[in-house]
């Protein structure tokens, strides 16, 4: 079913659409953004930050007692 989703004709029809709503000074700004927050995604996944890895560490050697 997804297959016949992206076919160049319906990207063709997506692209123009986008170009009527947003402009052609704004589209390439569009763009810019969404591809910059697919990168910091991605890098985020990827590599976790550093304060989440010293987060997890605390706990280390301590016992409650329970």
């Amino acid at each position: 079913m997804l297959e016949r989703i992206f076919q160049p004709t319906h990207l063709l029809m997506i692209f123009f659409i986008a170009l009527l709503v947003f402009g052609p000074k704004k589209l390439p700004e569009l763009g810019k953004g969404i591809g910059d927050g697919i990168r910091a995604l991605k890098q985020g996944v990827r590599d976790p930050p550093a304060d989440e890895a010293k987060c997890s560490n605390v706990n280390d050697g301590l016992s409650d007692g329970l």
